[in-house]
């Protein structure tokens, strides 16, 4: 596990679960989610994988192994980009930035040595070199709208939730969208020039990072995901797959049905009764009457909205239906129409 050096801030406590080795907040989880909202702050992300490839067959040989558009991409052009299962399931989700030498990949913590292992058996006779760089590079988490410009360091930006090249909606149009105003950035330092980069701006949690984007509808790897996820239940298309590229892994499952049909499951944005003392549990079962129809994914306190989660539920499940989320929490959904 990646321990962060910033963990040795004054106040932080340290998360755990997935975000374990950078701190959960600083002693003020609510201020935090406020200048983070802002864009005053800035989240230490240093338990997030780092993956570089390099070569001149890196963007070509990516295009044919993931699931976005990948070809001419122009340097400091932000993409995300799904590895898939032969059976079309998310397997790993990319943060990818390319500046004309590099690409840059960022993973979600403890999946980039997977991931490397994996490019790697599918190298062949390409000139492409694959490492895992996390120990040598932290990631910091900024809500800035702005792609890193000549000699910046690699910057992602998310697109979500726009519409990302050619693919299908099956949520809210971008305009419509709870996460239209959600601006967020990666930004990869040198693990010893971490401080330096962090400079006078205020440390923010994890705890904060993770209400904003809850709150954005915007699905995290491991959390809205499980073995059996395919990218249309989480309405990753939108920002993840280009539905009319070259073969790869995984796409005849993708093809089939967003042709064929709609997924049987689908993401739920829920708010959740505030009136207790403690949230559910990530992983806690959704009721309707005495009928299971899906479970909490992530779960949040919002500065405005109170007590917040994510939860994927059974596709029939109606928007109207009151919720109970295990053992006695209800929930009222917010309706995720597709235009």
């Amino acid at each position: 596990m990646t321990v962060s050096p910033l963990l040795q801030a004054p106040g932080a406590v340290p998360g755990d679960g997935p975000d374990a080795g950078v701190a959960a907040h600083y002693g003020d989880p609510m201020r935090e989610q406020r200048l983070l909202a802002e864009g005053l702050g800035v989240v230490d992300l240093s338990h997030r994988g780092v993956v570089t490839v390099t070569g001149p067959d890196r963007l070509s040989w990516l295009h044919s192994l993931t699931s976005q558009q990948l070809t001419g991409l122009a340097p400091r052009t932000s993409v995300e980009s799904l590895v898939l299962t032969p059976k079309g399931h998310v397997e790993h989700a990319l943060h990818l930035v390319d500046d004309g030498t590099t690409t840059w990949i960022t993973v979600e913590p403890g999946t980039a040595a997977a991931l490397v292992a994996w490019l790697d058996s599918m190298r062949f006779m390409l000139r492409v070199e694959v490492e895992d760089v996390s120990d040598r590079y932290a990631v910091l988490g900024e809500t800035v709208d702005r792609e890193g410009g000549e000699g910046e360091p690699p910057t992602w930006v998310d697109p979500w939730p726009r519409v990302i090249g050619d693919t299908a909606l099956y949520g809210p149009a971008p305009e419509d969208h709870p996460g239209s105003e959600r601006r967020w950035r990666e930004v990869i330092v040198p693990v010893d020039e971490v401080t330096t980069a962090v400079g006078d701006r205020e440390l923010v949690g994890t705890w904060a990072a993770e209400a904003l984007r809850v709150a954005a509808w915007r699905p995290r790897l491991a959390m809205e995901t499980d073995h059996r996820t395919i990218a249309h239940e989480v309405d990753w298309l939108r920002t993840a797959v280009h539905l009319h590229k070259g073969c790869y892994r995984g796409q005849e499952t993708v093809a089939r049905v967003h042709n064929l049909g709609r997924p049987p499951r689908r993401l739920a944005f829920l708010h959740l009764d505030g009136s207790g003392h403690t949230l559910p549990e990530v992983g806690a079962e959704v009721f309707l009457g005495d009928k299971v129809v899906g479970r909490v994914t992530s779960v949040a306190r919002h500065h405005e909205e109170g007590p917040i989660a994510l939860a994927v539920l059974k596709r029939n499940t109606d928007d109207a239906s009151d919720l109970l989320v295990a053992p006695d929490v209800a929930a009222a959904q917010t309706p995720i129409v597709p235009r």
